[in-house]
């Protein structure tokens, strides 16, 4: 279905265009004062400068072609030079009844189906997720949601750190701790040895144990590095424990990220991208870009408009070894290979901008991707306490993600009535949601690039621009349609429109679709945040202003039902695509 901004800028465009002034003055934009009008053009300020004419005179002409149109209540020119538009309450329910009948309830699909591959989440095996993977893992999901239900094919891969020395140190001391494992003996066949089973606790432990160690004791910090050039050489024995460290990890990640209502379509991770390398420095070489400084093996990124210095991105390490900008460059090739993608989007906190400006550069102009796929680095802000600082546990540790969440959980659950609930059940399955919400909607409402506070008690609350209080808004309608034996797959039927209010949250309807459009355009969840607390704080009015169960004229009853259903299978489209389900009661 067609876009209400695209059909009256086409419609003043070519008003603009009779009346012989550039047809490119007719953009039409939502009103920012909706008790003066809905829609405004302000082409005429422009097109005073083109055809050295009063505003308000070229505003007038146009105004008074645009007023013949049957869909307007009214148009005007207002001094200097604005035309002020106002649409009839026949075309606004004409619009409402498009919108209730099309499957994409409003949201405008892509011209062309993009291909576009998401990289957030970025975990390393063999360590539990914390509180610092909870930004890319929220953002990244809600970008995805987004970018699917504008129509575009969208590939999420959660790109693990699961090759490098992290690895060998947990290699290192399970060695040390199990010296008789079969998989650390020479004798080691993987075609019918096995390697013993790893406890995921144990290997959460092991890690920080590891890392430490290597701070305090030199042999072992080398015996760690010499294990990881030993497995990405392909090491039976060290192969079979990575593989069994991978399948662990790898399940208690996925347990953790579903929680959150977090899913990829792709687990890789580094090693995936290894086969890759070979072909990358093969065409670095052959764009004659690849050469040694300081022994390591380089490419120059630095450009003539760079107002600060960029280094040369190291693609080999004096001792040959890969680094992250290697592995990040073979998979772009990989991706490039799989995907053909037109975006790769990736959700990475801004310290790492630097990095992948550098990768960026040199997939450019090395030729790995076209020069119009883009390449960009969703910068994310940082996740505070309430004293400004990153979040830490009381003991000034980092939280790990499963006890944040059981603490908003069980916070929840206690806010929560149990007289609401046919069980205890039900009620905790309703604190998962409703935590899930307060925590995703407290960090989305924010752009992404902005730190911002995390208040619990702020984020549980069931007034003001909260994800509680939005999925409050949706178990208020279902209570009205439960209650009047509605079932929400009724026919959608407007008679009228009745009061300000109704007109004013048709109208935020009619505009979900720009706010989606919006929102991918900007790469900006925060933009869906704000229409869905218009449409509930719009819902609210109109529910306190209309008692809609004891109305007594059918027509305004069932206009109020149908309104009472369409916001809410929009607000629950909002929130899907925030990652946040609805309940039924709370």
């Amino acid at each position: 279905m067609t876009n209400i901004i695209n059909d009256l800028t086409k419609i003043v465009s070519e008003a603009f265009e009779e009346c012989g002034y550039d047809k490119s003055l007719g953009a039409v934009s939502v009103s920012d004062r909706l008790d003066l009008c809905q829609f405004q053009c302000n082409g005429a300020f422009a097109g005073a400068k083109l055809y050295k004419k009063a505003p308000f005179m070229i505003a007038d002409e146009v105004a008074e072609k645009i007023s013949k149109n049957e869909i307007f209540k009214s148009v005007e020119m207002v001094k200097p030079g604005f035309i002020n538009i106002t649409l009839n309450d026949e075309s606004i329910l004409k619009k409402i009844l498009e919108i209730a009948d099309d499957i994409n309830l409003g949201i405008p699909q892509s011209d062309k189906c993009e291909t576009i591959v998401l990289d957030y989440g970025g975990p390393n095996v063999a360590k539990p997720l914390h509180i610092g993977h909870l930004r890319s893992a929220i953002i990244g999901e809600s970008l995805k949601r987004i970018a699917r239900a504008m129509g575009n094919r969208v590939i999420s891969d959660v790109h693990l750190g699961d090759w490098g020395l992290q690895i060998g140190l947990v290699i290192a001391e399970l060695s040390e701790r199990n010296p008789g494992w079969i998989c650390f003996s020479p004798e080691f066949n993987p075609d019918k040895d096995k390697v013993d089973p790893i406890n995921v606790d144990e290997l959460n432990e092991i890690y920080p144990f590891a890392s430490q160690k290597s701070k305090s004791d030199d042999d072992f910090k080398e015996k760690a590095r010499t294990i990881t050039a030993e497995l990405q050489s392909g090491h039976k024995g060290y192969m079979a424990v990575w593989k069994e460290i991978m399948r662990v990890s790898v399940k208690d990640l996925k347990e953790n990220y579903q929680k959150l209502y977090v899913d990829f379509d792709l687990w890789y991770g580094e090693s995936d991208a290894d086969k890759y390398v070979d072909e990358l420095i093969d065409r670095l070489n052959e764009k004659g870009l690849l050469y040694e400084s300081d022994g390591a093996m380089v490419v120059d990124v630095e450009e003539e408009t760079d107002k600060t210095s960029i280094p040369p991105v190291i693609i080999k390490k004096s001792d040959n070894s890969n680094i992250y900008a290697t592995t990040d460059l073979a998979t772009i090739i990989q991706r490039q290979k799989d995907f053909n993608p037109d975006r790769i989007w990736y959700v990475v906190d801004k310290r790492q901008g630097l990095h992948l400006t550098q990768v960026f550069r040199c997939a450019k102009k090395a030729g790995i991707v076209p020069k119009s796929t883009e390449l960009a680095h969703l910068a994310i802000g940082t996740m505070n306490g309430k004293d400004g600082k990153p979040y830490k546990t009381r003991d000034g540790g980092v939280m790990r993600l499963s006890d944040l969440l059981n603490t908003v959980i069980e916070a929840a659950y206690e806010k929560m009535s149990d007289e609401n609930f046919e069980s205890v059940e039900e009620k905790r399955e309703a604190a998962q949601k409703v935590a899930v919400a307060a925590v995703k909607f407290g960090d989305l409402s924010n752009h992404i690039t902005k730190d911002y506070i995390f208040d619990i008690e702020k984020f549980l609350s069931f007034e003001g621009k909260t994800g509680t209080y939005l999925i409050y808004t949706v178990t208020r309608i279902n209570s009205i349609l439960r209650n009047l034996g509605i079932d929400e797959d009724n026919p959608i039927k407007f008679k009228g429109i009745y009061s300000d209010v109704e007109r004013e949250l048709m109208l935020n309807i009619i505009l979900s679709g720009e706010a989606f459009k919006h929102s991918f355009d900007e790469r900006a969840p925060s933009v869906i945040c704000d229409n869905a607390y218009r449409l509930a704080s719009l819902f609210s009015t109109f529910y306190h202003d209309n008692h809609i169960m004891g109305e007594t004229d059918e027509d305004k009853q069932s206009t109020w039902i149908s309104l009472c259903i369409l916001v809410k299978k929009l607000l629950v489209k909002h929130l899907d695509v925030l990652g946040i389900k609805a309940v039924e009661r709370m």
